[in-house]
């Protein structure tokens, strides 16, 4: 395994947390904490950077909020200077994990997704299945309260065995003590925010652990993942019956996690598959009832919001363009055309 050094003065550089700023500024510039930062710039910059060089810095407070997405999601937002730190963060230490994450784990990742984690399992279920022709199972998981549950001592010591800069590692112990969930003791911290860059990076290090356990000690070919939802291909239902006090037992020992209890699932493709907003079918693929229901929903709000001269026609366009992008990546013809339809009707009224 290839060990990594000297990644801390990349992090810290005023000219990369310059470009860490000019990424993370990206849709923000009309908030006020990003305008006061912005007022005086070079100075914020150059001071983060000194606290960094003199490892004077410490990792500030959140601020809470709930987002329906459509679940609710309780989100922690990092001051303005610790969001572009974690982008630097992101940019530095992202590639070095890159190379050793598997082809099949597709949650923030340039070229993966959603969407192509669904068209992967499509191809997955048809090659299994000889195109419907032959009896295919799939083992349906998820992680209970994953960004809670995480565990700082094992996130730490699996970034420990991956980089031997002692200057990364402080400032990424940093970042992971900065925070805790209520799952925590006072002898256990665990938990990662909802909202910070670095934490979608930390979710990939951590579950690649369980990645590498499924490809290389269980040998599971037919194996996807989404951050803490994942998905075994198999023609022998017995298989992955048998495979799941195994996936239990790692992940309790190695990973401290727990696999939700009411969403195991082992259903016959031809019942199905619903993964990522998509159910897939032998021959087809539809957008999740739920889902479709909530971009009606979405849709109208949008609307509504632009009649009462809420919010711009723009930002009704781009709404509507992005949910008519779900669409297409389905077989969903008659619900576009219904969307459409109703979005024209809830415009003219």
């Amino acid at each position: 395994m290839k060990i990594h050094k000297n990644i801390f003065d990349q992090i810290i550089t005023p000219e990369n947390l310059f470009l860490a700023w000019d990424e993370f500024k990206k849709d923000k510039t009309g908030k006020s904490d990003v305008l006061a930062y912005k007022w005086d710039l070079e100075s914020n910059i150059f001071n983060l950077n000194n606290k960094l060089k003199t490892k004077k810095y410490k990792h500030g407070g959140y601020t809470s909020f709930y987002v329906h997405d459509p679940k609710q999601r309780h989100i922690h937002k990092a001051n303005v200077g610790d969001r572009i730190l974690h982008h630097s963060i992101f940019t530095a230490l992202n590639p070095v994990f890159e190379l050793t994450f598997i082809a099949n784990s597709f949650s923030c990742r340039a070229g993966k997704g959603t969407h192509r984690g669904v068209k992967t399992l499509g191809k997955i279920l048809r090659g299994v299945s000889r195109n419907g022709h032959v009896a295919c199972f799939v083992l349906k998981c998820d992680i209970k309260k994953f960004f809670d549950s995480v565990d700082h001592v094992v996130l730490k010591n699996i970034f420990s065995k991956k980089i031997i800069d002692n200057n990364v590692l402080w400032l990424v112990n940093e970042i992971i003590d900065s925070y805790f969930s209520s799952k925590s003791t006072m002898s256990q911290k665990k938990g990662m925010p909802i909202g910070n860059l670095t934490s979608q990076l930390f979710a990939n290090v951590y579950m690649n652990e369980f990645d590498q356990f499924m490809k290389h000690k269980l040998k599971v070919k037919n194996y996807i993942r989404y951050t803490d939802d994942f998905v075994v291909v198999s023609n022998d239902i017995m298989y992955l019956e048998k495979l799941l006090p195994k996936i239990d037992r790692y992940l309790k020992k190695r990973l401290k996690l727990d696999l939700h209890p009411r969403k195991i699932i082992i259903k016959k493709f031809k019942q199905g598959i619903d993964f990522l907003g998509y159910v897939s079918l032998s021959h087809y693929q539809l957008v999740r009832n739920k889902t479709k229901k909530r971009i009606f929903r979405k849709v109208k709000g949008k609307v509504n919001e632009y009649r009462n001269n809420k919010i711009p026609i723009e930002k009704v366009n781009q709404s509507m363009n992005s949910y008519l992008g779900v669409m297409s990546h389905a077989n969903e013809y008659k619900t576009e055309k219904e969307l459409k339809n109703n979005f024209w009707f809830w415009l003219s009224r």
